[in-house]
Formats: structure tokens, C-alpha cells, sequence
């Protein structure tokens, strides 16, 4: 699951690694939407309505499927359908905007879904990774990494430390012999 704030590259992220074309509910946005949709960046013109969906396959018999949510808080009321069955989530943050992503990391902790944050870089970081976790509160057991969600590469890295992180929770609750 990829949560985070309206406009913060969601869509974007599960685009950039999905194996197939991903499903996308982009529509385009209205002048409804105006005082609603505000506060993503300048020249977006379309918004995820319900959710998008990608895929990776990591061998022949296990799929990790994606699942993008929408930003806007109208539309969270779909969050916690999305939520069931999820082993982990990864809330994407703009730094310039964190108060956006308090929603996203309370409802994960509210479902005790394991999450990291990955703070999206559509440009040069204003503020370091340290500031970023004092402004959201993180603990230091939530790891918080960097990525450009536009890249393959950086996206993919972005989820192994989720599998990562995913993995050393199921190592710490496994009982010992």
C-alpha cells in the first residue's frame, strides 16, 4: 500500500515500478475541485478517485501486488477497505507539506499496519531526514528513507526497505527455541 498526502507522487511511485501497466483511476480535475483539491504542486491536472494498482512478480509463485490510495481527505473514507489484508504500507511524504501525511500515519497505526516513510524528492531537500522525523513524530524504529518516485530504481528501493523492514518485525515476534 502507498498512502500519503493529495499530490505527494503515489501514482507516480506505483507507475514507475509495476511490472504491467498499472491501473489508474485518475480523472482529471474540475473547477469543483477548486478550494477542495488545493495544495499539490502547481500544473497537476488530474486526481486518483479511488485507487491505483500495479504489480511486481518475484518469482514464479509469489506476486506483490500495489496498491496506490487517494490523498484527498475526501476520499479516505476508502482507506480502511484498502487496509484489509495489507502486511505493510509506505506513506510518501513531500517534505514541503508533512502536515499532509499525519492522516496517512494515523490510520496505520490505528490498523497496527508496519509502515515506513519515504520522503519524495521532486527537487533538492530543504530539510534533513532527521528534521523530517522530529516534524512527524516518528519513532526510531520506523525506518525513513529518500526516494524519487519517478524512478524505478529509487521506487524499488523504496519497497525492499519496507520487505526489509517487514521482514526484521517478523524476526522479533518469531518465538525462540
Amino acid at each position: 500500500m502507498v498512502v500519503g498526502g493529495f499530490g505527494v507522487g503515489k501514482t507516480t511511485m506505483v507507475g514507475s515500478v509495476s511490472e504491467i501497466r498499472p491501473l489508474s483511476t485518475e480523472e482529471t480535475m474540475t473547477q469543483a475541485g477548486v478550494g477542495i483539491d488545493d495544495g499539490a504542486s502547481h500544473g497537476k491536472t488530474t486526481t486518483t478517485v479511488a485507487f491505483d494498482f500495479g504489480r511486481i512478480s518475484l518469482n514464479e509463485r509469489m506476486v506483490l501486488y500495489l496498491f496506490g490510495a487517494p490523498g484527498q481527505e475526501r476520499f479516505w473514507f476508502l482507506w480502511d477497505r484498502l487496509f484489509s489484508g495489507t502486511l505493510g504500507a509506505v506513506v510518501l511524504v513531500d517534505s514541503d507539506r508533512l502536515a499532509d501525511s499525519w492522516y496517512s500515519i494515523d490510520r496505520l497505526e490505528h490498523h497496527g499496519t508496519p509502515f515506513i516513510v519515504a520522503r519524495n524528492n521532486f527537487g533538492p531537500p530543504k530539510h534533513s531526514l532527521e528534521q523530517v522525523r522530529d516534524a512527524l513524530d516518528l519513532s526510531p524504529e520506523v525506518p525513513l528513507v529518500d526516494c524519487d518516485a519517478r524512478r524505478r530504481d529509487s521506487s524499488k528501493t523504496v519497497l525492499l526497505a519496507l520487505v526489509h523492514h517487514l521482514f526484521a518485525l517478523s524476526a522479533v515476534r518469531e518465538p525462540t527455541s
